[in-house]
């Protein structure tokens, strides 16, 4: 896991020490679909040729619980190559988390078994969020494809962070 760490460190110090003026943002609007364990609506926002703002509407469902949450992010586009650019940023998220009703069998000593279903319980999702990706701008369309990590703090469920789930793919159309 240290070795993690430092690979993490070294990769995020030579990301940002590259510093040119190149313009990265072509478009003051790019609206799409996000991809990944979380499946969403992506809307972003050109507030300069290097920044921008980012608002995600996603929802992710597994056979426990389903969580919709509403990110927004601050991000920062930096140059790569030639129609690619890496960006970074930061924000924050609100939504709900729901535990679906779950049907629990017990075998008792006698060999009867014994059935209950828990209720559903909802609950409110805050979490502070991070966004480092690389995002390819197809040259002859208007679209452009992002591949990125999204980590997040959870503060109410489970008060963790999670690195490894929040990966995503994201197809925009630029206008």
């Amino acid at each position: 896991m240290k070795k993690a760490n430092w690979l993490l460190l070294t990769l995020g110090i030579i990301l940002f020490s590259f510093d040119t003026s190149w313009a990265q943002l072509d478009s003051q609007h790019a609206a799409g679909g996000r991809f990944g364990s979380a499946t969403g609506f992506s809307y972003r926002y050109t507030l300069a040729d290097d920044r921008a703002v980012e608002g995600i509407l996603s929802i992710q469902s597994n056979s426990k619980s389903r969580r919709f949450r509403l990110v927004g992010l601050y991000q920062y586009h930096r140059p790569l190559a030639e129609n690619f650019t890496w960006f970074y940023g930061f924000g924050g998220s609100v939504g709900s988390f729901r535990y679906k009703s779950e049907v629990i069998q017990t075998t008792n000593p006698d060999g009867s078994v014994t059935t209950r279903r828990t209720d559903p319980k909802s609950e409110l999702a805050l979490s502070i969020d991070g966004i480092v990706g690389v995002e390819y701008n197809i040259p002859t369309t208007p679209l452009s494809v992002s591949l990125d990590v999204k980590p997040y703090f959870d503060f109410l469920q489970e008060s963790s962070i999670r690195l490894i789930d929040p990966f995503g793919l994201t197809i925009r159309y630029k206008f």
